[in-house]
């Protein structure tokens, strides 16, 4: 079916939880997409509570009103949401056409027969956030991704009714098997045919097939199977795509047509070769993602969702497990086209609720069409290599029919997509099976070998292609023995223990991958990756805590240490880094969360602590690390490997600079410095593009950095900034990377965060220029100016 845009020109009001927000606010044009909850102030008293970042939820009233273009009178009619948090209601001139609670999976609905040809029509999504708590994580609330209307004629291809695999994959001539689903209305009285085209990375058809359709089809499935010579394979390396064009042709006439993006590629995996790519062994280098895009929170526009795959991949990343939930198309699309792996998940609970108010209650009704639309969604994604139908499920040990469940979903899953391995993330119980009660039907089974978790857990893992491992490096080795054949993947992974997690990944042929929790830092579950310094306690940081504080890559994009630790444990780094403790808790005893890392910074600018003690870390993949302050020696410490990639000092701070230089027998082969800044001079916006499209939605991330009279960022500065946008566009966001800030992401203005923050600008999708000025107390203004075309 034709795919039109549907995003723009809608109208919001809505009933939000947070301060400021009153009962049914007046309506507000807006585009999509679109998420409310980013909007509202954060409320410490709010149900939520920690888990979503303290942000209020709320009900929200999407409306939309259109004139049928002439050009679809008579064709089939149906709105597809990308995504809707969550519980939405979806009504077309009064008449209720769709109702879907879960938040994360795309749904469609048939709008024919309720659409006017010739007045307007109006569109209501009620969307119900109210329920809270419902989630582990911020979700967002709203119609958050894309909305599409999907026409075709009498006989045209169901929504998502291609699906194509790569049975034969070679160089010299792979197998290319289309299966395409049509929907009828009515009896084909003109000879009609499916053609199915295979056209190459440069436009080229290199294969065709077609069939005649008869008779009453109502829906139906028709399979080509097509040979493409000289195939170029889809790799990490080089993610080469082809395009299946699917036409079904009356006469002379076209009555649909559909495009289909796909990469020729094979993956297999075994517990003795692990995984190959095209027959290469490929140890997975992963990251667990949520869904937000950071500042802009849930709203999922196409370059935030490209953003996300680009600071992965530059820093070393080669796969991602979309955690808890199916991300956004935009997401998929862009591992498709620069080279990602990815674990498609679907949820984070089945039948036993992990929050009052969470998918719990719907799983029993709805799992079977929310795992269909992800997968039939997603089924063409060369980037994605495995479906997991869940994460931490409580039904594990055989709770709720857990085990029955875990077999229906895997197999539900290769009803519909029987080409790829499944999977789910299992950890530990959460529970004493001694006293629970819980594990009272296996005592007897574990009396010889005392494994009450291996016992339990092993119905639900049978079914299972791949088994996801969260925190569990302690029974890789054995469980390999313990169940032959098991493959095992580290789907979630402590980010301080990189060295071990990794090791083991490269030791065991049976383990696939390691996925750190997180790559990317996200809003909610917030401070999970703390450090307490005060004797703080709990799972969870209390307000102003918003963010997660664990990811490699903080809130804005940048780098954080343990993302420049891994890149030792893989073999990427380039020179040593310097990690700095603050002089301040010199002696003391932190508590560092499980998921946190030590809150060492990457700077040499500590007024005040002139003379005090403090400990510096230098990651480096050399033999040995010389620490040097102002070029006088503070000794030299083993480094490399055997040390796990770091070496440590106890220094005394002085104003200056600091090095490291690293040495492999004995012969210096890198070296990095920090330097104490001076006082803050000129502001520095560094745009991560030179021009927009002229489209609404195109973004541009902006740097904003204070720096001093040498250049370098003042990286103790914490000025607050105010921003002003003119010309094609808006400032969308404004962020800096503390995870207890208490401004908000919407605005004009924001602090710097150790010398930076970050700027989002949305282009309104006019041409023209966009000009960003930004302001600092006693520093000149800078501005930006960036082309939209």
């Amino acid at each position: 079916m034709q795919a039109i845009n549907f995003d723009s020109h809608w109208t919001f009001r809505g009933s939000g939880s947070g301060r400021g927000w009153g009962p049914q606010t007046e309506a507000v044009p807006i585009h999509l997409p679109h998420d409310f909850s980013i909007l509202q102030e954060r409320d410490p008293d709010t149900p939520a509570g920690a888990s979503n970042g303290f942000f209020p939820g709320g009900i929200g009233i999407y409306e939309k009103t259109f004139a049928l273009d002439p050009a679809l009178c008579g064709q089939r009619l149906v709105l597809q949401f990308d995504g809707v948090y969550m519980n939405a209601t979806v009504k077309i001139n009064g008449e209720i056409v769709a109702q879907h609670p879960y938040g994360y999976t795309s749904f469609h609905c048939d709008i024919t027969d309720h659409v006017f040809q010739d007045r307007d029509n109006t569109i209501m999504v009620t969307v119900n956030n109210s329920a809270l708590p419902n989630t582990r994580w911020y979700s967002g609330s709203g119609i958050y991704r894309h909305v599409w209307l999907l026409a075709g004629g009498p006989v045209h291809i169901a929504p998502w009714g291609v699906f194509v695999s790569t049975p034969i994959v070679a160089a010299a001539e792979s197998a290319v098997q289309v299966v395409t689903t049509l929907q009828t209305h009515g009896e084909i009285t003109d000879p009609c045919r499916l053609r199915t085209a295979v056209v190459d990375p440069d436009g080229n058809t290199v294969a065709t097939a077609d069939t005649e359709l008869r008779g009453e089809l109502q829906s139906s499935s028709w399979t080509h199977s097509l040979a493409v010579r000289d195939a170029q394979l889809w790799s990490l390396e080089s993610p080469t795509l082809y395009t299946v064009v699917s036409q079904v042709v009356c006469g002379e006439a076209v009555l649909d047509s559909v495009t289909t993006s796909f990469g020729i590629r094979a993956v297999t995996i075994d517990a003795v070769h692990g995984l190959r790519l095209n027959g290469e062994p490929l140890l997975l280098k992963g990251g667990c993602v949520h869904h937000d895009c950071g500042p802009l929170g849930a709203a999922s526009y196409d370059r935030a969702e490209e953003r996300k795959v680009e600071l992965l991949q530059a820093s070393g990343f080669n796969a991602v497990r979309c955690a808890h939930n199916p991300p956004a198309p935009a997401f998929l699309d862009a591992c498709d086209r620069l080279g990602m792996l990815v674990i498609n998940e679907a949820f984070d609970c089945w039948l036993e609720s992990k929050n009052a108010n969470d998918y719990g209650f719907s799983f029993a009704a709805w799992w079977q069409e929310d795992l269909a639309s992800m997968v039939r969604r997603d089924r063409n994604h060369p980037s994605i290599i495995m479906w997991s139908t869940g994460n931490e499920i409580l039904e594990r040990d055989g709770r709720n029919d857990g085990y029955r469940y875990a077999r229906e979903l895997a197999q539900f899953v290769r009803q519909l997509d029987p080409t790829r391995a499944v999977t789910n993330g299992l950890c530990g119980l959460w529970y004493d099976p001694e006293t629970s009660g819980l594990a009272a039907n296996v005592a007897v089974q574990t009396e010889e070998d005392g494994d009450v978790w291996g016992t339990l857990t092993a119905a639900f893992a049978e079914p299972l292609d791949v088994v996801g491992y969260n925190y569990l490096l302690h029974r890789y080795a054995d469980d390999g023995e313990k169940f032959p054949g098991r493959v095992i993947c580290g789907t979630e992974t402590f980010p301080k223990d990189a060295f071990a997690y990794w090791e083991a990944t490269e030791r065991l042929p049976h383990v696939i991958g390691d996925f750190v929790w997180t790559s990317l830092d996200y809003l909610g579950e917030a401070g999970i990756g703390h450090v307490w310094h005060k004797g703080e306690t709990g799972f969870l940081g209390e307000y102003p805590w918003h963010q997660a504080n664990c990811g490699d890559i903080d809130i804005c994009g940048f780098k954080r240490p343990q993302s420049y630790y891994r890149d030792c444990v893989w073999g990427i780094a380039k020179e040593p880094y310097l990690a700095v403790y603050n002089p301040e808790h010199h002696g003391t005893n932190p508590v560092i969360s499980a998921w946190g890392w030590p809150d060492v910074v990457h700077s040499w600018t500590w007024p005040g602590w002139e003379g005090k003690p403090t400990i510096v870390e230098v990651y480096s993949m050399d033999d040995d690390v010389e620490l040097l302050l102002n070029g006088s020696s503070l000794g030299r410490q083993p480094a490399g490997r055997e040390q796990q990639y770091r070496a440590v000092f106890e220094v005394t701070y002085q104003p200056g600079t600091l090095e490291a230089v690293g040495y492999r027998r004995d012969q210096e082969v890198s070296r990095t410095q920090l330097r104490t800044a001076g006082p803050g001079v000129r502001l520095q916006l560094t745009p991560d593009g030179s021009s927009l499209r002229a489209e609404y939605g195109d973004l541009c991330f902006v740097t904003v950095e204070l720096l001093d009279a040498a250049g370098q960022r003042v990286d103790n500065a914490d000025n607050p900034v105010f921003f002003t946008a003119s010309g094609a566009g808006r400032v969308a966001a404004v962020a800096n990377s503390d995870p207890m800030s208490e401004e908000m992401y919407v605005g004009s203005q924001r602090r710097l965060h150790q010398g930076r923050s970050l700027v989002v600008l949305l282009g309104s999708g006019e041409p023209g220029s966009l000009s960003l000025h930004a302001a600092i107390d006693g520093v000149p203004a800078a501005k930006l100016e960036l082309a939209v075309e």
